[in-house]
């Protein structure tokens, strides 16, 4: 599964959108990437995987070449250019079998002969010095991207929250009371993530007013996508109990509940996904 963000301008994407798209990406087990037109240094490129806060950036042909085409690419951008990955056993084994030694390659390529032993430990070369060997050598040892993947960066800082902790919200403090945690999440259409060690509940806060069916309805369609529950908690419930596949609780049904399983009973009985 993936987040996605389209951006004109990837300048616009930011630390804190970066951080929220990690969160839901951590929690919904799927993989974050933007996607732009354009920078403030000029377009992005086709072809080119570029990188910001650690989330993938390709452009819309980009997009089209991989889906559509089943073209890859296979260059990213890094600080000081543009590189590529390189089959590091494949290059070894090429250099063994051919005996050829790190000097002679390290000559070909234009680069001293630690950079070429780095190659052969998965660092990536600038495109120029990597032609060079692969066609010296005779071997494809230059691979193809998968912008779709997502290498977590161990250093983010979760978002989650725990008993104990108080916020502003007299819903939340009853979930986080129940035994839940919960990651709060600003610019999508539910207000935050409730998690235990089994499930992942997609809640959120509303009136029974005009407004609740339109955010109820885009909650359920995120939940169908990521296969998880989705729950929204109103201050009196009037009329139906569920929109779509969204559970709807009122706040006085909410505070007759004292055991974490009341609560998945009642969002699972007005849920319409299939356990």
């Amino acid at each position: 599964m993936l987040i996605i963000k389209i951006l004109s301008n990837v300048d616009a994407f930011s630390r804190d959108n970066a951080q929220e798209i990690k969160v839901l990406s951590d929690a919904l087990d799927a993989s974050p990437i933007l996607i732009g037109e354009r920078s403030s240094s000029g377009g992005l490129e086709p072809g080119i995987v570029y990188t910001r806060f650690n989330i993938p950036i390709i452009s819309n042909e980009t997009l089209g070449d991989y889906l559509i085409e089943e073209v890859p690419p296979f260059i990213f951008a890094a600080p000081g250019g543009l590189y590529v990955h390189l089959d590091k056993e494949l290059l070894h084994m090429a250099r063994e079998t051919q005996s050829i030694s790190l000097g002679t390659l390290a000559d070909i390529a234009g680069v001293s002969r630690r950079t070429i032993q780095m190659y052969e430990t998965g660092m990536g070369a600038m495109i120029e010095a990597a032609l060079k060997l692969e066609e010296f050598l005779g071997v494809p040892i230059i691979e193809s991207l998968d912008p779709f993947i997502y290498e977590k960066d161990e250093g983010d800082i979760g978002c989650e929250i725990r008993r104990g902790t108080s916020t502003e919200s007299p819903v939340f403090d009853f979930l986080l009371d129940l035994g839940y945690s919960l990651v709060p999440v600003k610019r999508s259409p539910f207000e935050a993530l409730t998690k235990d060690t089994k499930l992942v509940l997609l809640t959120g806060l509303g009136k029974d007013d005009a407004k609740l069916h339109q955010k109820a309805a885009m909650v359920s369609d995120i939940s169908l996508i990521a296969g998880q529950h989705s729950v929204i908690f109103v201050d009196r419930l009037k009329r139906d109990d569920s929109i779509g596949s969204t559970a709807l609780i009122g706040n006085d049904e909410l505070k007759k509940i004292d055991d974490p399983s009341q609560l998945l009973e009642l969002v699972f009985n007005r849920s319409r996904i299939d356990d």
